[in-house]
């Protein structure tokens, strides 16, 4: 019993661990890809580029040429680290090995990816913009106005994340149902349910897109990061009627409880009477 106590105790240990762990990344990723480039573009703290020097002398440039490279392999090791560990082979290994934390593995390795990339990511700076707002008045409005549609994707990519089973996608769930001896929570779940989380494990493309792509000044790193990340996105996504469907069922039942107790207990009346009187037939 005592092992048991300490298996659980080490197993939510590991979880919370790795939930404050992605939530920093998280934020880190927020303040990398949006408002640390805004941020740079109205302060003119960092220049971004060199529209004075010709795209055929930047593309010749061994500085230019040595941060692409580096750029391109931080990107493939994020997007192999997220491609491999989601291929079904390698998930029913890690499954079998890790059993309810191979969903807190892959968050923690995806965090982890994700904290090199942006730790050791290199700005282009001496090549052209592929575009850039500096004149007045919208060399100041347009960042504002970016800052504002970033604030607001930001915010709608939280409110969807919450309408999803979060806690299953960070691992959580796992472990406390592990802990409950309840097995894997997926197995709990309707089949339209699970057929939505395995085509639908990034319900936010919309909102990234605006947000990789809206800057006010687009520089040939960015550019690399905004294409490739859009491409991989777009892959992944397989989203269909079916998975729409219940995904507005889904959100209509939350919004419906959130109507408060009154409309509840009117339904649950109403759902008496209709069975009484299916009864009487």
């Amino acid at each position: 019993m005592a092992s048991v106590t300490a298996r659980s105790w080490a197993l939510c240990t590991a979880t919370l661990l790795n939930f404050a762990f992605v939530f920093i990344s998280g934020a880190d990723f927020i303040r990398f890809v949006s408002f640390r480039a805004i941020y740079h573009n109205i302060t003119g703290e960092t220049t971004l580029c060199q529209d004075s020097v010709p795209w055929s002398v930047a593309l010749r440039d061994r500085s230019v040429l040595g941060a692409l490279v580096v750029d391109v392999g931080l990107l493939a090791l994020f997007i192999t680290q997220h491609s491999l560990l989601a291929w079904s082979p390698v998930k029913r290994a890690l499954q079998s090995v890790l059993g309810a934390l191979n969903r807190t593995a892959y968050c923690f390795t995806t965090a982890l990816a994700l904290q090199i990339l942006m730790r050791y990511w290199q700005p282009v700076t001496g090549a052209p913009c592929l575009w850039s707002v500096r004149h007045a008045p919208w060399s100041v409005w347009f960042p504002l106005l970016c800052f504002t549609l970033h604030f607001l994707c930001w915010a709608i990519i939280c409110s969807i994340l919450m309408v999803f089973d979060y806690p299953e996608l960070l691992g959580i769930e796992q472990v406390y149902y592990e802990c409950l001896g309840l097995g894997d929570p997926l197995c709990h779940k309707s089949p339209r349910a699970q057929r939505l989380l395995s085509h639908l494990r990034h319900p936010v493309c919309l909102e990234l897109a605006v947000v990789l792509w809206l800057l006010p000044a687009l520089s040939l790193d960015r550019l690399l990061l905004a294409g490739t990340l859009s491409a991989y996105l777009a892959l992944a996504h397989s989203l269909d009627k079916q998975d729409l469907s219940y995904l507005c069922a889904k959100l209509n039942g939350k919004m419906q409880r959130s109507d408060g107790p009154h409309r509840g207990s009117a339904d649950a009346a109403a759902a008496v009477r209709d069975d009484g009187n299916h009864k009487k037939r």
